[in-house]
């Protein structure tokens, strides 16, 4: 009887740690989780996990949602000609990124509407409250780093 728990124990002790693993990576990678200021101040971005474990963001916030005529501002530059009468508030803007450990978020996409380009991105988180947002083509090397600040929601 000992022989057969002691057995049943080795083969599941590995199983066991894979998904006490996986759970305490999905926790850790939650930390992202939040509303972001971006670095120009223009927008703030709400990042969510969907139902894949990928964390993906949008537009919440415009400094300034209209345009000087009072419409709405639009995702005007988006090279999708069926897309350019889109809302830009609400717009997703991260796609699919995944934890990476260590406060990274790699294998993602981001979306500009200022000028209608997607970019390759990763994120880091700094500090709890400082996110690096870095879109690039190809490799890293080539890109630009965005600092967001993240947002206390008042109650």
């Amino acid at each position: 009887m000992k022989i057969q728990r002691v057995f049943l124990f080795i083969l599941l002790a590995p199983l066991i740690g894979l998904i006490t693993s996986s759970f305490i990576n999905n926790t850790q990678g939650d930390a992202v989780l939040g509303v972001w200021l971006t670095g120009s101040g223009k927008a703030k971005i709400k990042i969510y996990k969907d139902k894949d474990n990928k964390f993906n963001g949008k537009i919440v916030w415009l400094r300034e949602p209209k345009y000087e005529d009072g419409n709405v501002k639009v995702d005007k530059n988006n090279p999708d000609e069926s897309k350019k009468k889109n809302p830009l508030l609400g717009l997703q803007n991260l796609r699919n990124f995944v934890y990476d450990g260590e406060n990274k978020w790699v294998d993602g996409q981001i979306y500009d509407p200022e000028n209608g380009s997607d970019y390759s991105c990763k994120m880091e988180l700094t500090d709890p409250n400082t996110l690096e947002v870095r879109g690039f083509i190809g490799v890293s090397l080539f890109g630009r780093t965005d600092v967001w600040k993240r947002q206390v929601l008042k109650k």
